[in-house]
């Protein structure tokens, strides 16, 4: 099954025995997609596990339509019927510690494991989420027993690249961060190193309580950047 669930994100649902024993614990695991390149050698990219529903035998998983690369090519491409290779999820990375509320900041490749989190968060935990996309069509109804305050932020407004820090940054300049705040970023690899950096440098926060990802890297294939030492 295939669903534009915004002009920008199209949803595959995949399903057989193969699902069998599926296990995603964690908001932000990955899997790896095996898709064809374009001299079609075969290639592995990273997503995040949408749902899994194990009584239908069925997977979900989001694909943002930022960069034709392999896998958006796959979804753009693949129809009802064709077959999906998938592997993992690996080991998950669980936060543990006293936090009292979250910090989240994204672009729309990360909506997938934001919107996961907010689904399985405690009732009336605060979250702060700061999340660009491509435009207003692009927004996503999420919902939550969390106490969420998500700010969308629309690039095209400003002519901003995902690549841009910029409306991060700006957000973040208005904003009061206790500290007992989780941050997570996950956006593309220079973005999330700006991001990291200002919060670090700029507002003093303990990189222990910070966890960044680039998710892509721009300008370079199946690349992504941690920011974890």
């Amino acid at each position: 099954e295939k669903t534009y669930i915004t002009p920008n994100m199209i949803r595959i649902v995949v399903k057989g025995n193969e699902l069998s024993g599926f296990h995603s614990p964690m908001p932000d695991d990955n899997i790896k997609m095996l898709v064809p390149d374009a001299s079609g050698k075969t290639v592995m990219r990273s997503y995040t596990p949408r749902w899994y529903d194990a009584d239908k035998g069925e997977l979900a998983i989001d694909f943002a339509v930022h960069e034709a690369g392999p896998a958006t090519r796959w979804a753009l491409d693949v129809e009802p019927g064709d077959e999906a290779y998938i592997a993992g999820p690996r080991g998950s990375k669980v936060v543990t510690g006293p936090v009292g509320r979250w910090l989240m900041l994204a672009d729309e490749t990360a909506i997938p494991a934001l919107v996961r989190r907010l689904e399985v968060a405690e009732a009336g935990t605060p979250f702060q989420c700061i999340i660009a996309v491509p435009g207003q069509a692009d927004e996503q109804v999420v919902e939550t027993v969390a106490q969420a305050d998500i700010e969308w932020i629309h690039r095209d407004i400003f002519d901003w690249a995902p690549a841009d820090a910029t409306p991060y940054l700006n957000a973040l300049k208005q904003m009061v961060i206790a500290p007992d705040t989780f941050i997570w970023i996950a956006a593309e690899g220079s973005v999330v190193r700006a991001i990291r950096d200002y919060l670090i440098t700029e507002r003093g926060v303990d990189r222990r309580w910070i966890k960044a990802t680039g998710y892509w890297v721009d300008g370079q294939a199946d690349t992504t950047a941690k920011f974890d030492e």
